[in-house]
């Protein structure tokens, strides 16, 4: 069985910047408002019958929703940005021939190659995976769909 929450109405949401190193329209930095919808499956359990209960699985992602809210996404693990110093007030990084520097509380710092809306998917759908398998041993699977526009999102499944 699966649950479905939409994350317009379910107010699942976060507005970031963020950029894709050389690409030629989305290198420089930009913005979006992102909407995250979220799929459940597993087996019925637990004292009300529930896949998962609506309100935990809505919790951990708007945790996620709410770090990464009015920041710029920074991917660390990325083969093109340069870090030249990183402290607990500001970050300076190179891209090409540009030069970043920006306030540290500004930015949310990922262990990513890229914060394209495929690989948010892919971390929402494991954070929320890992939260949820661990309070409930009958999810089997969590998908994740990360839209960066009404009608323009990526989608990611992450299972057992």
């Amino acid at each position: 069985m699966k649950i479905e929450i939409n994350g317009i109405h379910a107010n699942l949401r976060f507005s970031s910047a963020h950029m894709i190193p050389l690409h030629e329209s989305c290198g420089g930095i930009h913005g979006h408002s992102y909407i995250v919808d979220l799929t459940v499956e597993g087996e019925r359990s637990g004292e009300f019958g529930f896949v998962v209960d609506f309100k935990q699985a809505k919790k951990i992602v708007r945790e996620i929703c709410s770090k990464f809210d009015h920041k710029v996404l920074i991917p660390c693990n990325s083969d093109v940005i340069e870090f030249t110093h990183k402290d607990d007030k500001s970050v300076e990084f190179k891209i090409g021939e540009k030069e970043y520097k920006l306030p540290l509380e500004d930015c949310y710092l990922l262990e990513l190659k890229s914060t394209s809306a495929e690989d948010l998917a892919e971390y929402f759908a494991e954070e929320t995976f890992k939260y949820l398998k661990a309070s409930n041993n009958s999810v089997s699977s969590v998908q994740i769909c990360v839209n960066e526009g009404i009608g323009q999102g990526a989608y990611f499944q992450t299972c057992e």
